[in-house]
């Protein structure tokens, strides 16, 4: 019986040397053509070697970890009787003995499926992920032309190759056609509104959480007294909020740009955005300082109907001097409102929800409720904006100072 050296092949890519990371054999194992026996890892991937002859192992030649050249001898296959050594074999020959050989085309050549008689023995350069994805399709990568470099058989190769015995894909059905809708009236003016004071508004938000616990407790009371009475939280917030404006009136105010001034109003006129069929809309509270919470809860629910309706008059939609927002049971754990300009702050109220809170030595459930302000930086200094936050808090967790 004759013998077989099988070398380490060129695994392509200009690469000349590579690093025996495992073997697939061992010494008396048979191995069959194409079959794998052992993986070498270059600096660009790692890379199968496959038996180029039927045989068995009689002899290792080196151990994982050795780098070898591209033709240092790996194993030493006893040919099975009768079996010759390829005519080609799969192995890169020794380059002193090398044969000159034609230069390749600098083009590639496009995918084939090349006949079997003329790739009876040839080696095809492939990835292990593409070998697998080659066997599990049933496809014989000696009769796949690659397009990579030095031949190498890419998945590129594979789905070109299925693509062409296919045949082109059905056209899609039409789907339905894309409709286009016009800005226009309240929502062209909400969108320019809303990039002018994105644009020239350095915005500051600070999100605070709020120990509404008492507050709700408060709020179901005054339910349980007046039935049918839909007392929401959002009048608590417009009060703290008045109260807080008289303790720093400097974010009840207006920024005007020409002369850059900063106009301080006496009179809390309290925005509160509104959702819309049309979009959003800031209908007007005038004087929320001179109201109570039971007189802010009905004049919100008021002003806000009428822009809903359509029937809000023009001086209930202009002239608010601080605006409150807030989306009710959706309204999230963070927001970052844009601020109505020429106004500097506005109060975001987000959803109450149930938490575990530290508190005398242990944690509770308490009624948690996030408020996120935003402020313009310009002229509401971080200090300024925490503050003022920290101040509606300590009257939404002491409920009572709301009734002074």
């Amino acid at each position: 019986m004759s013998t077989y050296q099988v070398k380490l092949p060129d695994v392509g890519e200009g690469v000349a040397e590579a690093e025996l990371i495992s073997w697939l054999v061992q010494v008396g194992d048979r191995v069959t053509t194409d079959s794998p026996i052992a993986e070498v890892m270059t600096d660009k991937a790692t890379v199968e070697v496959i038996s180029p002859v039927d045989g068995v192992v009689t002899a290792i030649a080196c151990d994982p970890g050795d780098v070898l050249a591209v033709g240092g001898n790996l194993i030493t296959v006893e040919l099975d009787a009768g079996a010759s050594p390829p005519s080609a074999p799969a192995a890169t020959p020794d380059p002193a003995n090398a044969a000159p050989v034609a230069a390749a085309p600098a083009t590639a050549a496009p995918v084939d499926a090349t006949p079997v008689d003329a790739t009876r023995g040839r080696h095809a350069v492939a990835a292990p992920a593409v070998r697998a994805r080659a066997a599990k399709l049933g496809i014989d990568l000696a009769g796949v032309r690659g397009s990579g470099p030095d031949g190498r058989v890419e998945h590129d190769d594979l789905d070109r190759l299925l693509l062409r015995a296919r045949g082109p894909l059905p056209a899609m059905p039409e789907g339905p056609a894309e409709e286009v809708v016009p800005l226009r009236g309240v929502r062209r003016r909400i969108a320019e509104r809303m990039s002018q004071a994105w644009a020239q508004i350095p915005h500051i938000t600070y999100v605070e959480a709020v120990d509404v616990t008492e507050l709700e407790a408060l709020r179901h009371e005054l339910i349980r007294r007046e039935p049918g009475n839909r007392l929401t939280v959002l009048p608590f917030v417009a009060r703290a909020v008045v109260k807080a404006c008289a303790e720093q009136p400097g974010l009840n105010a207006h920024l005007t740009e020409d002369p850059p001034a900063l106009r301080l109003f006496p009179a809390v006129h309290l925005g509160v955005a509104t959702q819309t069929d049309n979009g959003l809309i800031v209908p007007v509270v005038r004087h929320a300082e001179r109201l109570d919470v039971r007189e802010l809860a009905d004049e919100i629910t008021r002003v806000a109907q009428a822009a809903r309706s359509g029937t809000a008059a023009r001086e209930e939609l202009t002239g608010s001097t601080i605006t409150i927002t807030s989306l009710g049971a959706i309204g999230g754990l963070v927001t970052t409102p844009i601020i109505n300009q020429p106004e500097v702050a506005i109060v975001g109220v987000n959803r109450i929800e149930t938490r575990p809170v530290w508190l005398h030595q242990s944690f509770q459930p308490r009624q948690m409720l996030n408020l996120s302000s935003s402020f313009d930086h310009r002229v509401v200094d971080g200090w300024d904006a925490a503050t003022f936050v920290q101040r509606i808090k300590g009257y939404l967790e002491f409920p009572a100072l709301l009734f002074e």
